[in-house]
């Protein structure tokens, strides 16, 4: 049985080589989320989400295969982070942070199978962060991305570059919210080999905003 890969039917997205800013174009994709603020280092609501979110999408994984006979690699976790001030990021005051996690699924799940797979996961772990996970859509389009090798809180310059720099320099302004795919563990990787893939959608400066988070739920 084949199984999908969005690290490989992606790579453009999920492997990435350039770690300077570079423009890409990101299709709609599908995932489960959960929402929450805060640092995550410290907060119990941060790992409380993504340990449900890895629970529904082990779940889905093995119903598609049952019900569907289609196979899928779980994908990495990714997150969306924003915050009424966006230098926040720069400066790693991560009290302030708000965030979105996300597991991307392959087109071919349906709605239904992930609900079903939120009740399964449900009886089995008893996880009260599982009834909050939900079901979104993400189009980001054109964004400018890179990848970031090392510890997450050495991001700030590249972010401080994308902000300063590169976006006035290419005419572009951000149009929807930071996005990061995390393509190592940290609890087994050391921090200096973490690779992370740092997305920002944009947009020419002038063109009319459509959707202030650049999502549609």
């Amino acid at each position: 049985m084949d199984r999908y890969d969005v690290k490989r039917d992606l790579k453009q997205l999920y492997a990435p080589k350039n770690t300077d800013w570079a423009l890409v174009d990101v299709p709609p994709q599908r995932f489960i989320a959960a929402d929450g603020e805060g640092d995550p280092n410290t907060s119990d609501a941060y790992a409380r989400a993504v340990e449900a979110l890895y629970s529904v999408a082990y779940t889905a994984k093995f119903a598609a295969k049952r019900t569907l006979g289609r196979d899928f690699v779980v994908a990495p976790l990714e997150g969306l982070w924003w915050a009424d001030d966006p230098r926040v990021f720069i400066t790693r005051d991560k009290d302030a942070w708000r965030w979105r996690m996300l597991i991307c699924l392959p087109d071919w799940v349906p709605d239904g199978l992930v609900e079903d797979a939120k009740e399964a996961a449900q009886d089995k772990k008893g996880l009260p962060a599982i009834a909050d996970v939900l079901r979104v859509d993400l189009h980001e389009g054109t964004s400018a991305q890179l990848l970031h090798i090392g510890p997450y809180d050495d991001e700030g310059p590249s972010l401080a570059r994308l902000h300063d720099e590169y976006l006035a320099a290419h005419g572009l302004r951000m149009s929807g919210i930071h996005h990061e795919v995390y393509l190592g563990d940290p609890r087994r990787t050391d921090p200096a080999r973490l690779k992370t893939v740092l997305r920002q959608p944009v947009a020419p400066l002038g063109e009319a905003e459509v959707d202030e988070h650049g999502q549609d739920d």
